[in-house]
């Protein structure tokens, strides 16, 4: 999902780049890594392969563990032998959601689902296996985009099944646009950002409020839309109840930041087909 947004916004700018999928470039894989960054030759790379299932990683801990971690590992080392600095795509779910403020890049992380904790070992990994200034950590949240299943799909989807739908409302993030995060990674590829990026599209909201905004702007409207707390809707994983992140770090390395989430959601639909005319 991100990593096609990523690639148009490479060619939209007209930057020679090589993109790698699985079958190129399995990220577990130390070898594959070394032989196809000695066959690309990069200055930058930017990893945005990762195992992102946060309910389902709390029984396949070793194969999140084996992407998230070692993948990211190998990645970094590949861009250590080339020389090449590394941007690792990183989540809002490596902090607790105890902090009513948004979260900077300094604050301590304290993951609280299986999803979190494999995410921060691989940031630990990018950073033990790289020089400073030639790693940056991007952190971003609630993710949606054209290429790939989302929150934003599912409700349209199940409002047009004809489901009532139940919505939790006591989580807070930012819904982030891959096309607006996209352009933001090419833009700290360009500049060689460093250290860890907060990146996020502006503004927060709940997954209720979400929904909400999402029903509204598609003229999609389900047969019944109802706020309900996180321990009304138990899942597998737990999840922090403020994963804001601040903006800060964005703005202090001179990339521009992203538009409001209601902006990119409306973008977002537009592209799919689904905004309401």
């Amino acid at each position: 999902m991100l990593g096609s947004d990523v690639v148009q916004e490479l060619r939209r700018r007209e930057i020679a780049h090589l993109s790698l999928g699985r079958a190129q470039c399995d990220v577990t894989s130390a070898e594959a890594c070394r032989q196809a960054f000695a066959d690309g030759q990069p200055t930058v790379v930017i990893n945005c392969a990762a195992y992102t299932d946060v309910n389902r990683a709390e029984s396949e801990i070793d194969l999140a563990m084996a992407v998230n971690r070692d993948g990211a590992a190998n990645v970094a080392q590949a861009c250590s032998d080339m020389g090449a600095s590394c941007i690792y795509v990183s989540t809002d779910y490596v902090f607790d959601g105890g902090k009513p403020e948004p979260y900077e890049p300094t604050d301590l992380t304290n993951p609280i689902n299986a999803y979190g904790r494999t995410k921060l070992a691989g940031e630990q990994a990018v950073v033990a296996a790289l020089p400073d200034g030639k790693w940056t950590i991007a952190r971003t949240s609630w993710l949606y985009g054209a290429h790939g299943p989302n929150f934003v799909k599912t409700m349209l989807r199940l409002a047009r099944d004809g489901k009532y739908l139940k919505i939790i409302s006591d989580q807070r993030g930012a819904p982030t646009y891959t096309v607006d995060l996209a352009r933001a990674l090419v833009d700290m590829a360009i500049g060689a950002a460093g250290g860890v990026v907060h990146v996020t599209n502006s503004g927060a909201c709940s997954w209720y409020e979400f929904a909400q905004e999402i029903f509204a702007l598609s003229g999609v409207n389900p047969l019944s839309l109802i706020p309900c707390a996180t321990a009304d809707f138990p899942t597998a994983a737990c999840r922090p109840s403020n994963s804001q992140l601040s903006s800060t770090s964005l703005v202090d390395r001179q990339v521009a930041p992203l538009p409001p989430w209601q902006d990119g959601l409306r973008r977002y639909l537009a592209e799919t087909g689904d905004l309401s005319q």
